[in-house]
């Protein structure tokens, strides 16, 4: 059974440090968080907590505060779990207490950056904490040189977190998530999608639908597709750039996501007009 507790000491720190460097190979100094960001942070509102296994670190969050449109807020900087710890809901667990010491402040509203082509970190932010995306970056943090990148632009969504919201309540109470599985089933489709090679693979887009609720698939495995697959990746970054930045732009609002373990695609749903909450 794993524990979460607040870090504070330097020796917590570089622990912290040494499983960014193990989770993200963080050896470039640009790529990492180190001690002195930790120290000075952590005087001024920002949370870092560790799940341990025993005295295991096998997972951390952090996040630090800020402002958006004058109001204050968490940006949540950094999320990592040990690779065989993955998919044991750790990863929810620091989020859930990082809400409950960011709602502790006063602060209801947070935010982050994730991949949209990695479908697990989808499925864990719509399906399990209930955010909204309205912001796609391209190429936020440039070419890294984490492993898991390989050095693919880091186009990102920023998850929109309104932690007191109904929505986020529901989602994070087990019901109220927005409709999924044989629902979508008629909900036009944004990308045309087939299968090379054992590959899901992007055939075409159409950039001009206007229906109120639209989907776009993604492929299951994008880190795998990164090492294996290069060019298929590279060209699912780029439809999926296209897709977003112009739905995104009209108005559109990503606001579910569809996946299970052993599907050939992930799905997310956009609608039109959607409010945050």
């Amino acid at each position: 059974m794993t524990t979460i507790r607040h870090l504070l000491t330097i020796p917590e720190f570089r622990e912290v440090i040494a499983l960014e460097q193990e989770i993200w190979g963080a050896s470039v100094p640009e790529d990492a968080v180190g001690v002195p960001l930790f120290v000075a942070t952590l005087k001024r509102g920002a949370i870092l907590l560790g799940a341990y296994d025993g005295s295991r670190l096998v997972g951390f969050v952090f996040s630090f505060p800020g402002l958006k449109d004058g109001r204050p807020m968490q940006w949540s900087h950094m999320l990592g779990v040990r690779k065989d710890y993955r998919a044991t809901g750790i990863g929810r667990e620091l989020k859930l207490e990082q809400r409950r010491r960011s709602l502790a402040m006063g602060i209801d509203l947070m935010e982050w950056t994730f991949d949209p082509l990695v479908a697990v970190n989808a499925r864990l932010n719509f399906r399990r904490l209930g955010v909204v995306v309205e912001e796609y970056v391209v190429n936020a943090y440039g070419e890294s040189a984490s492993p898991l990148h390989l050095g693919a632009p880091t186009d990102r969504f920023i998850a929109h977190w309104q932690m007191r919201s109904p929505r986020v309540a529901a989602v994070l109470g087990g019901a109220g998530a927005p409709a999924g599985g044989d629902a979508w089933a008629d909900v036009p489709r944004v990308d045309d999608v087939g299968h090379r090679d054992g590959w899901l693979v992007c055939a075409g887009l159409d950039l001009a639908r206007e229906e109120p609720e639209l989907a776009v698939a993604i492929p299951p495995g994008f880190i795998d597709m990164l090492e294996h697959r290069p060019d298929l990746a590279h060209a699912w970054r780029m439809a999926t750039r296209e897709i977003f930045t112009t739905y995104l732009s009209k108005g559109y609002r990503v606001v579910d996501f569809m996946f299970e373990p052993g599907a050939d695609r992930g799905t997310y749903l956009l609608r039109a007009g959607t409010p945050r909450s």
